[in-house]
């Protein structure tokens, strides 16, 4: 084995449902490079992210972190001048600098457009990309908003953003996760040839709207719906990227010393801003498969994602893990591969290095969420979500739900009256959780964020 410090690969996918994997039960379509890296290292079936929508969910990711002790608990605008990510929040790339590491991003970012908020001033050497929550797959032209005629959503104008570093760069024409395909190789390359150790952050825009996907993809899938169609084409496109970069890893030499996390930041998308006029067009491409609820819900179908671990030759191979573990846990895993001593830095995940060899157990942990006016805790087999919302279908939903996860995987069956003490429990627990996070917000940040009246505007709380 090589003494030399191990790379990292992070990828990360946009409004993927848990459900859409075939090795996490797809079936109309196959996913074969995810599905090769799951069988070579761990498939988590209990795997979170941190909240239902995408910048708190990113901010976790990279500081290992609950949102609400990042800055960032809500959905951030898209205008240039929007901020983010606060400077003083410490970075997963921040630390691995300091190590000794290259640093790069490819994909997208979404935590702040401003100067300060961007991807150079939180720890990445190099970075190629987009700032804000979604673009246009071949224009690369953001457009949020712009497509709304009844002043529900603020007006943003369509504007260009595809950038490298600071620079703001235009390829007209070029699909993006192709475009992703190609950085990466192309950075793993020059971080190879320097001989530093590197960290490479892989954010796609797929499979977020707008629903655009090469012909050659969409031709694969010409017998299924149209919804599910361009969904399967995007996520096609997605994997070959994976397999792409993963084998050029290996063509490289490097894979073997390479850790490599797959996630995505929340689930399946309802939304309706599929294109770039005026026509508001709901798509249900998407699927949680067997779970309840979508992106902006708390309930499985809104959290619970895709999670893979992929290590060879230091972690068990083939092992599918039911044990509850979180995107905030990827951070303080890279840290202590690395070496660094996780109690000099304030972190909310839990390493995985010991559960990742058997060695370790998550199945008591007790795990956190909150999201506008919802909140939820999970202990062992016990889910309970207060003020749930469904985001597609809002009402009526309980204001107390409680789930148990090993007989009702669908939180199908409300046992708040049947389990009184459960629920008494499981909400002081919520609440006082809550509670700390809300002082902890006020003291910190004061006022309401711009992302929380963003999402005020848009009546999601």
């Amino acid at each position: 084995m090589s003494n030399k410090k191990p790379n990292f690969i992070v990828f990360l996918t946009d409004d993927q449902g848990y459900g859409d994997l075939s090795c996490m039960g797809a079936t109309d379509f196959k996913t074969p490079s995810l599905d090769k890296l799951a069988s070579e290292g761990i498939r988590f079936t209990d795997w979170y992210t941190n909240c239902p929508v995408c910048s708190p969910a990113r901010a976790s990711l990279l500081t290992g972190r609950y949102p609400g002790n990042t800055g960032i608990r809500g959905i951030l605008p898209g205008h240039r001048k929007a901020a983010g990510l606060p400077e003083s929040t410490p970075t997963l790339p921040k630390i691995l600098k300091s190590e000794g590491y290259n640093t790069a991003m490819v994909g997208k970012w979404h935590l702040g457009l401003e100067k300060k908020s961007r991807p150079n001033n939180h720890g990445f050497d190099d970075w190629f990309g987009f700032l804000a929550g979604n673009v246009d797959y071949y224009s690369h032209i953001y457009y949020y908003g712009a497509n709304t005629k009844d002043n529900i959503l603020p007006q943003v104008n369509p504007t260009h953003d595809l950038w490298e570093n600071e620079e703001e760069v235009w390829m007209d024409g070029d699909y993006f996760t192709e475009m992703i395909t190609e950085k990466c190789i192309e950075y793993l390359r020059k971080m190879t040839s320097d001989g530093k150790p590197f960290f490479l952050y892989v954010p796609f825009n797929a499979p977020h709207y707008p629903m655009h996907a090469p012909k050659k993809y969409m031709d694969r899938f010409s017998h299924l719906p149209w919804d599910r169609q361009v969904m399967a084409a995007m996520l096609s496109a997605m994997d070959d990227s994976v397999g792409n970069i993963m084998d050029e890893l290996k063509r490289l030499g490097v894979d073997e010393n390479t850790l490599t996390f797959f996630t995505s930041d929340n689930g399946p998308s309802r939304e309706t801003r599929n294109w770039l006029d005026s026509t508001l067009d709901p798509y249900y491409g998407g699927t949680a498969g067997k779970f309840k609820g979508h992106k902006g819900s708390l309930f499985e179908g809104g959290i619970r994602e895709p999670g893979i671990m992929h290590w060879p030759g230091k972690i068990q191979t083939g092992i599918v893990s039911s044990e509850p573990c979180a995107s905030m846990d990827i951070a303080p895993t890279i840290l202590e591969a690395v070496g660094v001593n996780l109690q000099d830095h304030y972190l909310d995940g839990k390493s995985l290095i010991k559960l990742a060899n058997g060695n370790d157990s998550h199945s008591e942990r007790v795990m956190f969420w909150e999201y506008l006016d919802q909140t939820a805790v999970r202990k062992g087999k016990w889910k309970l979500v207060l003020k749930g919302k469904l985001i597609d279908a809002y009402g009526p939903v309980p204001e107390v739900h409680l789930s148990n996860l090993e007989e009702d995987i669908s939180e199908s069956i409300n046992l708040a009256d049947k389990e009184p003490e459960i629920t008494a429990q499981l909400t002081k627990l919520a609440e006082d959780w809550r509670n700390q996070i809300e002082e902890k917000w006020i003291s910190e940040y004061g006022a309401p964020s711009e992302a929380q009246r963003l999402n005020t505007q848009m009546g999601l709380n």
